[in-house]
């Protein structure tokens, strides 16, 4: 009988019920399932770029049901800060908001505000905002609702911009929009740069498309997701950003704090250089052509019945060097005067609901840029604007 040690350890494996598999059939098991697994990592992938379900993901949302709706649309560069963040998933986005919270009451005025960073409020906190002082003002409308704002202004000038917030605006019922805007936005090279438009390349060529606008698609199209960022893998850093705003809204919902606001900073400049120039246009005659109005034109179709009042917004008037030539750091003068002109000639054609308070507040209640407000700048503009809006609704027709 053999009794070599091999043949007495295979017996007592067997008596155990452990077998030893051939070197070569262990290596085959390891092998098979790592071929099934980068199978199933590679159908899984597969998948999610057919179905790309991250906008059906972005309405998967804590706020409005564990903490609070958020007053202003997620945007900042330093969260660990801020409890916020800067994302481009618009379902994610308005589904943090405050807006969405429900259906709309019945004894309820709802008016929408979009714009640009002055209108989200930049370097003011949430409760100094423009829709935070107009809703402190406690207005109702004259049949006795009360009048709540909201506030979907949304940093970087853009009319394009402010248009595809406007798009999604619509779905909450609003019962007036109020469209804040400035020069800076009105520029051709200004409407498709935003980061917002070039991360939502679909759903504005839609819009370019429904309302024939004239918008050059030829480069921004090219931003359509490839394959590649479709899939799974591809796609991490959107979902990382979904589970993030997330989980700052627990912390914003501890603090009230959306926005990380320096103790001091360089505020707006007062003495300016000699120079003429406004992006690439020729001084001194600005033309209808060289700005984007078929955009508000676009707006106010869209929104239709819903009226829609365009304000032009207030802007810092130095009184430092060159003063004679700039307004300020963003305007010649000789630009932004022909601007005015050209948006009361439109306003008039076109029966826009249209007010224009670019000089109606100090130059004192500006911080860092000659579109931001302090404070009591916001306050000051909260005034000025509701009375715009009772106007607009105590009287009949286009014009307001």
């Amino acid at each position: 009988m053999d009794s070599s040690p091999d043949l007495q350890r295979r017996a007592e494996k067997a008596q155990t019920g452990k077998i030893d598999l051939p070197r070569t059939h262990r290596g085959c098991s390891i092998k098979g399932v790592l071929v099934k697994t980068a199978l199933l990592f590679l159908i899984a992938n597969l998948l999610f770029a057919a179905f790309y379900p991250v906008d059906l993901l972005g309405k998967v949302s804590l706020y409005n049901h564990i903490f609070p709706g958020r007053t202003r649309l997620p945007y900042g560069d330093n969260p660990a800060r801020a409890y916020n963040l800067s994302l481009y998933n618009l379902e994610a986005m308005f589904a943090s908001l405050e807006i969405t919270a429900g259906d709309k009451p019945d004894d309820e005025f709802r008016v929408v505000l979009i714009g640009d960073s002055s209108t989200w409020g930049f370097l003011l906190h949430s409760n100094d905002t423009l829709s935070a002082r107009l809703n402190g003002l406690q207005a109702r409308h004259p049949d006795g609702r009360k009048m709540r704002f909201f506030n979907l202004g949304y940093p970087v000038m853009s009319l394009a911009k402010d248009l595809l917030i406007l798009s999604r605006a619509l779905e909450y019922e609003p019962d007036l929009i109020i469209w804040l805007v400035t020069l800076e936005s009105f520029p051709h090279d200004k409407q498709l740069f935003p980061s917002l438009l070039q991360n939502n390349p679909r759903a504005m060529t839609e819009l370019v498309e429904t309302y024939q606008l004239d918008l050059n698609l030829e480069d921004y199209t090219e931003n359509q997701p490839r394959f590649w960022n479709r899939t799974f893998f591809g796609s991490r850093r959107q979902l990382a950003d979904l589970l993030r705003l997330q989980y700052y809204g627990v912390l914003w919902a501890a603090t009230g704090i959306d926005q990380d606001i320096p103790v001091t900073f360089t505020p707006r400049q007062e003495d300016l250089e000699t120079d003429y120039s406004f992006h690439d246009l020729k001084p001194f005659d600005l033309k209808e052509t060289d700005l984007s109005l078929d955009l508000i034109s676009a707006g106010i179709k869209m929104a239709a019945p819903t009226p829609v009042l365009i304000i032009n917004e207030p802007i810092f008037i130095s009184q430092g060097a060159n003063s004679d030539i700039r307004y300020n750091f963003y305007y010649p003068r000789w630009a932004y005067d022909g601007y005015r002109k050209i948006m009361a000639t439109q306003a008039e054609l076109g029966s826009w609901r249209y007010r224009d308070f670019w000089d109606q507040i100090p130059g004192t209640e500006f911080t860092n840029t000659a579109v931001h407000l302090s404070p009591g700048g916001s306050q000051a503009l909260a005034e000025l604007v509701l009375k715009a809006v009772l106007e607009t609704i105590q009287r009949p027709g286009n014009t307001g």
